[in-house]
């Protein structure tokens, strides 16, 4: 006689569930790109297992004689996290019109693996005005041979009046913008 095993479906339901690497390249504790991050991954559960990583400033200064050779361990650990996932999504400001230093600092530790090489990616630049940021970060990420797509990437300017507190989208367009993203990520990861 077969017994249904709710715990079984549930772990079963979890192994079909693509997993998602995700980089906040804010400098700031509960910043508004976790929060829009947090709020994406509530939204994409069905889909993802989330894991938010907001820990760039552990990461050493880029040294390219440990880049392939007495590489530190938590550099390891961040490039294995990025290498066993199905897809990473990067939400960052722009800090002086450029991407923050921590996250460059940690895109540069990547650069002599192929952690990222075809790596489906989705990128967020949520800043006061972020173009030239946005710019820079489609660049680096061309570089590191990762694959996205124009509908993949998005801009929030003024994010600081878009987000409230508690992570809750309260503008309509970027709401919209927001479904549109995981829609196209979404579909990104499927094909690859």
């Amino acid at each position: 006689m077969y017994q249904f095993n709710f715990s079984r479906m549930v772990e079963e339901v979890l192994l079909l569930k693509k997993n998602i690497f995700a980089i906040i390249g804010s400098a700031s504790q509960n910043s508004s790109n976790e929060r829009l991050v947090e709020s994406l991954a509530c939204k994409m559960r069905d889909d993802f297992n989330v894991t938010i990583f907001n820990g760039l400033k552990t990461l050493p200064h880029f040294d390219p004689e440990q880049s392939l050779e007495k590489v530190p361990r938590i550099i390891e650990v961040f490039r294995e996290s990025i290498n066993r996932a199905d897809g990473v999504i990067i939400c960052t400001p722009e800090y002086v019109f450029s991407i923050p230093s921590g996250l460059k600092n940690a895109i540069e530790w990547c650069v002599a693996s192929t952690v990222f090489s075809d790596k489906p990616v989705g990128l967020i630049t949520a800043s006061a005005q972020g173009r030239k940021g946005h710019e820079e970060l489609q660049l680096l990420m061309k570089t590191v041979m990762a694959r996205f797509t124009d509908e993949t990437t998005l801009l929030i300017q003024g994010i600081k009046g878009k987000i409230n507190l508690d992570g809750e989208i309260v503008d309509e367009s970027t709401k919209d913008e927001m479904v549109r993203f995981a829609g196209a990520y979404k579909c990104l990861i499927k094909t690859g």
